[in-house]
């Protein structure tokens, strides 16, 4: 599930950035700080023992938030 929903919003964000404007560069500047700000407790979580499933856990909570962000 969390690779489909991955490319739907991946779909949302580039028609949000395709549609220019302030719009777009608020996003491209929130999608570098949530990539950013996400890898490091993962990675975290990761060094500490943490199993695949709650790694994917985490990603795909941030997705689905993203997903209906960018659907409204």
């Amino acid at each position: 599930m969390l690779a489909a929903e991955s490319q739907q919003v991946m779909w949302l964000r580039f028609m949000r950035l395709a549609g220019g404007g302030a719009g777009a560069s608020t996003e491209a500047q929130r999608m570098v700080s949530e990539k950013l700000a996400i890898a490091a407790p993962v990675a975290a979580g990761i060094l500490m023992g943490d199993s695949p499933k709650k790694v994917v856990k985490h990603y795909s909570r941030k997705v689905r938030a993203n997903k209906r962000r960018l659907s409204k």
